[in-house]
């Protein structure tokens, strides 16, 4: 088990990558990714404190508050296992509160962990290109991701079947255009916030135009960063 001295965040809008981006890390890099999803699964397939709040609003129809979710991130860091010299933040924070808290917390608690925040900038015409054309294998399990757009590097061998395990590929109800719309929309709404919050308290952003292919954008990623694969 490697000792953590990196955290990064992944910012864009949805179809920017940073779900594939994320795995490349993972494979190359040795990197590990935080999901705040997976972690609420977790928590409460467990049944902790934490677990039980969350099943609590989301069964009462509510959105899990941004201290909940940074109680729980907290959690994860002093738990101490995680894997790898870094760790990405994909989809958190969402919020310039739940940025806060994050930034708070690791200057008070964690200061030997360097914060680094990558942008992966995409217009929204390519966006709604690329997540009209992406399908994920219907396998609980595997949730491989595809691209059905021609020339993709993320095109299925067989048609209409994942690689991995051979089951059929399906769309995403919200990768449907009126739904990404919607989602842009909503990105839009947070995104500025969460970059003036960065710019204010000094925390450098690396911009990376992502709308290029898959190997150029993890290539420029890995320059900006200065990373090198293990």
């Amino acid at each position: 088990m490697g000792v953590l001295k990196d955290i990064v965040i992944f910012l864009g809008p949805p179809g920017s990558g940073k779900g594939t981006l994320s795995k490349l890390c993972s494979e190359n890099l040795g990197w590990q990714q935080l999901s705040t999803g997976d972690l609420c699964r977790k928590h409460i397939a467990e049944g902790t404190e934490v677990g039980k709040a969350i099943d609590f609003a989301i069964k009462s129809g509510k959105l899990v508050s941004d201290s909940l979710i940074s109680q729980m991130v907290d959690e994860w860091f002093a738990s101490g296992h995680h894997q790898g010299e870094a760790a990405i933040l994909d989809g958190y924070p969402r919020t310039v509160n739940q940025a806060k808290l994050l930034f708070e917390t690791l200057q008070k608690d964690f200061p030997q962990l360097q914060l680094r925040v990558v942008f992966f900038d995409v217009p929204d015409e390519c966006v709604i290109k690329r997540l009209g054309a992406r399908y994920i294998c219907s396998h609980k399990e595997c949730q491989a991701v595809y691209s059905l757009a021609p020339d993709s590097s993320l095109s299925p061998k067989k048609e209409g079947l994942c690689d991995s395990c051979g089951c059929p590929l399906v769309r995403r109800p919200d990768d449907r255009e009126e739904t990404i719309k919607a989602r842009l929309e909503s990105y839009h709404q947070h995104v500025n916030g969460l970059l003036d919050f960065y710019n204010k308290v000094g925390q450098k952003v690396i911009r990376v135009e992502a709308d290029r292919s898959l190997d150029q954008v993890f290539d420029i990623f890995k320059k900006k960063i200065g990373a090198n694969v293990a």
